[in-house]
């Protein structure tokens, strides 16, 4: 029998490492559950806080596809540094939000999390203010939360608002990948998840799998205009960031633009995909397969040099040369990371489009610059959302008391 379709590769997907598959079981705390529009949340109480809520810190979920997995989400939280436990051990109530799918559109999932501040507020003992923030994605989705309730004049009560190496000014997934996904012969994940409402609105550059163009997708220039309206960023609380990537315009030194960085053979064969260069009509990726028999050229034109840009990390193409290695493919392999979320983007104080800016010395530059009132890049390139003891501890040192 003669085969005649490639492999369904496309079973993958692409997240952070807080929500990367951890080995063996997952231990969870004895926690509380609230159902939400949207989303749920679990409730972790902080020690000697007596069962009820004191010190309420809200913390989101992040960008993948499908509904969260917050014991999966904990476990990253508490690996390579213990986030969660340490917020319990300062008496703060720890409270995950998750998302029924967090590829939605941030709009949606933004009712869960005004959904939990109330329901924070309304279980609350005492008056201590809240402090609200997420991880990637989520950092994006509790601000838009918390903008509109201003704007309605709802008391969202919060002191602080934190994220932790979030998309503000865009995220980038390699093209050449992103029409990848669309370029599988097959209804698959990833496919689905590259073209997504939060993809459409949380990446600088879309690749749109039916007219082929690459461009800012309409989802995002809407998005973006619907936080303009809205003033930007919530006003009444402090807000702060950190970035997984560094300050002084070091990247990933190793990724030169123009390069291969993962080659396929056996299936999909001659497939390649290389590091992002700057100039006009520069290939990302060259796309070819077998059954139906398709081959096709990525191109771009006015791109800066991504990939090893200053910035938190993704190990994309490791994770896509693994996947089709799985299915029976050869890969040679150059690069596994790219950077993901710039630092300029997740200290909201430059753009990602120009090579200056995408490249900026962050820590040369004026910090009122930044639309936040705080930020810390880290001291080294790290993955995205990779948790940190110098990011976590900056974050616990400026909650309020």
């Amino acid at each position: 029998m003669f085969e005649t379709t490639e492999p369904n590769v496309g079973s993958f997907t692409i997240g952070g490492p807080p929500t990367a598959k951890p080995a063996g079981t997952i231990d969870v705390p004895e926690h509380a559950e609230w159902p939400l529009p949207n989303g749920f949340a679990w409730v972790f109480p902080g020690e000697g806080n007596g069962g009820g809520l004191v010190r309420p810190v809200i913390t989101a979920d992040g960008f993948n596809l499908g509904r969260s997995k917050l014991d999966v989400l904990n476990r990253g939280l508490e690996s390579g540094y213990s986030f969660i436990s340490e917020l319990r051990r300062r008496g703060r109530d720890v409270i995950l939000l998750g998302f029924e799918e967090r590829s939605a559109s941030i709009l949606d999932n933004a009712r869960a999390a005004e959904a939990a501040i109330l329901q924070a507020i309304g279980e609350r003992q005492g008056d201590a203010r809240l402090v609200v923030g997420g991880f990637s994605m989520g950092g994006i989705v509790t601000r838009y939360a918390l903008a509109p309730m201003e704007r309605q004049r709802m008391d969202h009560q919060t002191a602080l608002y934190f994220s932790y190496d979030s998309p503000y000014r865009g995220a980038s997934i390699p093209v050449g990948v992103q029409a990848f996904s669309h370029f599988i012969p097959l209804p698959n994940n990833f496919a689905k998840q590259m073209n997504s409402p939060a993809a459409r609105q949380m990446l600088w550059q879309h690749y749109d799998k039916d007219t082929g163009k690459i461009g800012i997708a309409p989802e995002r220039t809407k998005f973006v205009a619907a936080l303009d309206r809205l003033g930007g960023w919530p006003m009444i609380p402090r807000k702060i960031a950190v970035a997984n990537g560094r300050a002084d315009a070091v990247g990933l030194p190793d990724v030169k633009p123009g390069e291969v960085a993962l080659r396929i053979d056996r299936i999909y064969p001659g497939t390649t995909f290389y590091t992002q260069a700057q100039g006009d009509d520069v290939t990302a990726a060259y796309l070819n397969r077998r059954f139906p028999k398709a081959e096709k050229t990525i191109t771009t034109s006015g791109f800066p040099e991504l990939h090893g840009a200053p910035g938190g990390t993704l190990r994309t193409y490791k994770i896509l040369a693994d996947t089709l290695e799985k299915f029976g493919g050869t890969a040679d392999l150059r690069h596994e990371d790219v950077c993901f979320v710039p630092s300029v983007s997740a200290v909201a104080i430059r753009d990602i489009e120009r090579q200056d800016d995408l490249y900026a010395k962050i820590d040369e530059l004026d910090p009122q610059e930044s639309e936040l009132d705080d930020f810390l890049c880290s001291s080294t390139t790290t993955a995205h959302t990779a948790i940190t003891e110098e990011l976590c501890t900056w974050i616990m040192d400026r909650l309020p008391g």
